[in-house]
Formats: structure tokens, C-alpha cells, sequence
């Protein structure tokens, strides 16, 4: 585990020095740690690939690099214990997008094919970005690993779902975008009513970092 000041209020722990199932249970037990257990004057955290960032309240906590020693312990404590349970979202796609072919001729599979081997995989959720909401899905096949469109569209459809170099996800929101669009979900992915109507500015979010998702095809291609 390493450390770098992160601001003058954060600190941004890195527990993995590489993606995998060892980083991802890490991420799952650290997260549900934290949020049972917050650490004395932190704000907020954001769990990543092989990181944790922790936003800490000035006032309660001047000066969180004089704290590294503590939180480096109350990590690697939260490493060593046994993670949650893992749910299994299921997330029904059209798999009708405009980009579908383009993954099919890249990877010399049929569109059925695409649409069968993105659809038997179980993802993991390892972090979100880009927009509120959007979560990075792996681990796709490496079979359907495709480069994204050179030129980016200036808007892309809330509930798109893509394939983007190596991962897969879903836009949150309508946004300019350049991954391979391959279908369409129904459900939403960031809605903030559900945020103020819980009180928890997490239910804002469908998905979160830890959780596993699996693609339900409907329809017909």
C-alpha cells in the first residue's frame, strides 16, 4: 500500500498495483469497511481500479497527511476481512445499437455471436467516472475488445450501452461519447430523486463500485 496527498484535504491510497480479482475483492471489502465504519472526519471516499480516495472534513481533520500511518492500518485492516456478498445486477439490453456490426466485422464474429458471448459474462463494477453514474464493466472477453470511433459522437442516448478498448458500460446520461454503441437498456442508471427521496446521495446511482452486472438480451437483434 502507497499514499500521495491528494489536495490539501485528501489523501489517495493504492492497495493493487494491477486490475484482477485480487483488487476487486480488496475495493469490496475496503468499501463496505468505510461505509459501516466511516474513519474519524471523512466526507466521502471514491473507490477506483486499484485505489481509494479519501476527502476529509478540514475542520475536524487540518492536516490528513499526519494521518497516514492510522489510515494505512485501518486499511489494511479492512483488506484482511472478509467482503460482502456478491449481488448479481441483472441489466435487460436491445442489443440493436448502431455499432453493433462495426464490433462484429472488427472481431470476426457474428452479431448473434457478439450479443451471446457480451451477454454470458458476469462484470464487475470496478469503478465510476466520466459521468455521474457511468461504471467501468469488466472483465470483457477479449475477443470483443474493439478501438473506439475515431471522431466521437456529440451525443450519445442515456442507456446506451457500449464497448470501449477493453471495457464495457453503460452512459448514465445523454453525453458526447466514442464508444462502440451496441445496444440500449431501459433502466437508469443515475436519477437523484432516488437520492433525496433515501436521504443517501449513493441510491443516486444504479451501480457501484464491487457490484456484479450481467446482461439479460431482449428481443430479437
Amino acid at each position: 500500500m502507497r499514499w500521495v496527498p491528494y489536495g490539501p484535504h485528501a489523501l489517495l491510497f493504492y492497495f493493487a498495483d494491477a486490475v484482477g480479482e485480487d483488487a476487486f475483492r480488496k475495493v469490496r471489502a475496503i468499501t463496505a469497511d468505510l461505509e459501516l465504519h466511516p474513519m474519524k472526519g471523512l466526507i466521502d471516499f471514491i473507490p477506483s481500479f486499484t485505489s481509494v480516495l479519501l476527502h476529509f472534513d478540514p475542520s475536524v481533520v487540518p492536516q490528513p497527511q499526519l494521518h497516514v500511518l492510522e489510515c494505512s492500518a485501518r486499511l489494511k485492516s479492512a483488506m484482511l476481512a472478509k467482503p460482502p456478498e456478491l449481488e448479481t445486477k441483472s441489466i435487460p439490453v436491445h442489443y440493436d445499437g448502431p455499432d453493433l456490426k462495426r464490433v462484429a466485422d472488427h472481431t470476426k464474429l457474428s452479431v448473434a455471436e457478439v450479443i451471446e458471448r457480451h451477454s454470458r459474462t458476469i462484470y464487475k463494477v470496478y469503478a465510476l467516472g466520466f459521468a455521474p453514474g457511468f461504471a467501468y464493466l469488466g472483465d470483457l472477453e477479449p475477443r470483443l475488445h474493439t478501438p473506439r470511433l475515431a471522431t466521437p459522437r456529440a451525443r450519445v442516448p442515456a442507456g446506451s450501452v457500449g464497448i470501449g478498448g477493453e471495457h464495457t458500460g453503460i452512459y448514465p446520461l445523454d453525453t458526447p461519447g466514442g464508444w462502440n454503441l451496441i445496444g440500449r437498456t431501459p433502466r437508469v442508471m443515475f436519477d437523484p430523486s432516488r437520492a433525496e427521496t433515501s436521504g443517501n446521495h449513493q441510491d443516486a446511482f444504479l451501480l457501484h463500485p464491487g457490484d456484479c452486472v450481467q446482461f439479460l438480451p431482449q428481443g430479437r437483434p
